[in-house]
């Protein structure tokens, strides 16, 4: 009796952890598509201002930001369909990665919107 407990308990440990991976996951997604959005924001923000090269530059980001965003729902997908808790963890930490790429894109869309603001003042 003891060690069946024990192997209910493990396994109900393994499967708390490929949740966890999961929702790691979803949540990287998600934070992925917020700076895409923002990103967009920032891109049309910078043609408004000039709609010049610059904006190009912006847009180009805020591209780049869209894709990550879109990498981090394929891994959240991919870590929720997991079968070992070694491919959930791979999978959520492409979303997170993805998502780290989805910020970076979107802090430059937003660089070269204030250089745009600045260039049109």
């Amino acid at each position: 009796m003891t060690i069946n407990k024990t192997l209910i308990a493990l396994a109900m440990g393994l499967a708390l952890a490929a949740c966890s991976k999961t929702e790691q996951a979803a949540d990287a997604a998600a934070d992925a598509a917020t700076s895409a959005t923002e990103a967009a924001a920032a891109a049309d923000a910078a043609v408004a201002a000039t709609g010049d090269a610059t904006a190009d530059a912006a847009q180009t980001s805020a591209d780049a930001a869209a894709q990550a965003a879109d990498a981090a729902a394929v891994a959240a997908t991919d870590a929720a369909a997991a079968t070992t808790d070694a491919a959930a963890g791979a999978a959520a930490d492409t979303a997170t990665a993805a998502a780290d790429l989805a910020e970076n894109a979107k802090e430059g869309a937003e660089a070269v919107q204030d250089a745009a603001e600045e260039v049109k003042k």
